[in-house]
């Protein structure tokens, strides 16, 4: 009679304590592409919101030197919703690009999306430039019509 061949050492373990019963993965192909959509949608929202189209879009128009004290600035603002005031920063440069001068511009509420403006900008040095710092919705209490 023949004797049957030895058990593998793994085999051996297998008789011994039980095999563990194999568990099927098959929720990981679906987390990683839950989470790849995931990050996909917050990259997504993340750009758009950074270089998507913006509530107030100010354009600079040109600008003029009066004297060594006072530049003006031409400038348009495009507006989503113009029943809000708006308060826009202009400022005056010298030829190092350091700023000398600054103008906060009101433009009130009205019924046109796109005002043209032009704001005069008194200085500390002579101007080189005049350019629009930005604009923001958020219109300090000191410049609103009554204080409010």
């Amino acid at each position: 009679m023949s004797e049957a061949p030895p058990a593998a050492p793994a085999d051996r373990v297998a008789d011994r304590y039980g095999t563990r019963p194999r568990r099927h993965r098959r929720w990981i192909p679906y987390a990683l592409g839950a989470a790849v959509v995931l990050a996909g949608l917050i990259v997504s929202y993340a750009g758009y919101s950074k270089f998507g189209p913006k509530d107030i879009e100010p354009e600079q128009l040109g600008y003029s030197i009066v004297n060594d004290s006072t530049l003006d600035v031409h400038f348009k603002v495009t507006r989503e919703h113009p029943d809000r005031p708006v308060v826009c920063f202009v400022r005056g440069m010298d030829s190092d690009q350091a700023e000398v001068g600054r103008r906060e511009v009101l433009i009130p509420a009205s019924t046109s999306g796109t005002v043209e403006l032009t704001t005069t900008v008194r200085t500390t040095g002579r101007p080189a430039a005049g350019d629009i710092y930005g604009c923001s919705d958020k219109v300090p209490a000191y410049l609103r019509v009554g204080g409010r």
